[in-house]
């Protein structure tokens, strides 16, 4: 699957009702060593800023559950830093209270980001 297919997939499934986390994670289903309804359901409480609490935005959290299934943790930390200077932070909260990007940009935006 190519980068903007990632991407489409990944905004797609965020349309049709997963949250953030699971948009990302799942846009990568086929390189995860877990079962498709394992990964939604390990992503599901990291949607909407963590359990709706509206902290680490869950477009972060989905890059960060994707480079460790897939063996990427050294990743983890610069598309961390990408996300943040590309989109001014990584707090669901600020994210939504500045506008910049609807959430369904950000998952796409996320997906984009990794490269496995």
């Amino acid at each position: 699957m190519t980068k903007e297919e990632r991407i489409e997939k990944a905004k797609s499934l965020h349309k049709q009702g997963c949250n953030c986390c699971q948009s990302v994670v799942m846009a990568f289903a086929d390189k995860l060593p877990i079962d498709a309804d394992s990964a939604m359901n390990v992503a599901a409480p990291f949607g909407r800023g963590l359990a709706g609490t509206r902290e680490v935005c869950g477009c972060v959290s989905g890059m960060a559950m994707v480079c460790g299934l897939t063996g990427h943790t050294a990743d983890t930390r610069t598309l961390i830093e990408q996300f943040r200077a590309d989109n001014g932070d990584i707090v669901c909260a600020r994210l939504l209270q500045m506008g910049k990007k609807p959430c369904n940009e950000l998952v796409g935006y996320a997906a984009g980001l990794i490269e496995i």
